[in-house]
């Protein structure tokens, strides 16, 4: 049996990142990717929760993402906010023992310090930064290069393809 390796995704630093390089990622195909790439039996994905997103959120899960949610308080300027940065270093807290290798994939400085406990426990597998460009420097740091992994030229992979229509311009 190998390793038990488990996913934790920063979903707004993923889609806010991916977005920014210009193309939209393909979340089954990413669950996929996990999987073939870096083993990862489960995949915890942090999302803010919106009542209208019901659709979005059973997708993800049909995916095989186990989605944890954050309520999202919506600000005076209108602006949503369900920052999961807690529930995701909590989780990969909880879920501790029950794996080997932990799968960080987020860009957000706000993770050093869980990342700098994985490596100094010999739990982290990488750290898959979704935008090159555009990452904290926290993550830059010379212990995590080893397991620095980037996002940018993925898009043939897990890019999202629209359908095309059928000849009688049905889907």
């Amino acid at each position: 049996m190998g390793d038990r390796n488990y996913a934790f995704i920063d979903s707004q630093n993923l889609n806010l990142s991916i977005r920014a390089l210009g193309w939209k990622l393909d979340f089954g195909r990413f669950r996929k990717y996990l999987t073939d790439k870096y083993s990862v039996s489960e995949a915890y994905l942090f999302i803010g929760y919106l009542p209208g997103n019901q659709a979005l959120y059973t997708h993800l899960q049909r995916c095989g993402y186990i989605c944890i949610f954050k309520p999202t308080l919506t600000r005076a300027d209108g602006i949503t906010k369900g920052n999961c940065d807690a529930e995701l270093v909590l989780h990969a807290m909880i879920q501790y023992m029950k794996y080997d290798r932990a799968v960080l994939v987020t860009g957000d400085g706000d993770f050093y310090c869980l990342a700098e406990h994985l490596h100094m426990m010999s739990k982290l597998k990488v750290l898959l930064i979704p935008n090159r460009k555009s990452f904290s420097a926290l993550l830059r740091f010379r212990m995590f290069r080893p397991y620095l992994r980037y996002m940018n030229d993925l898009e043939t992979k897990l890019g999202y393809k629209k359908k095309r229509p059928h000849k009688d311009e049905t889907l």
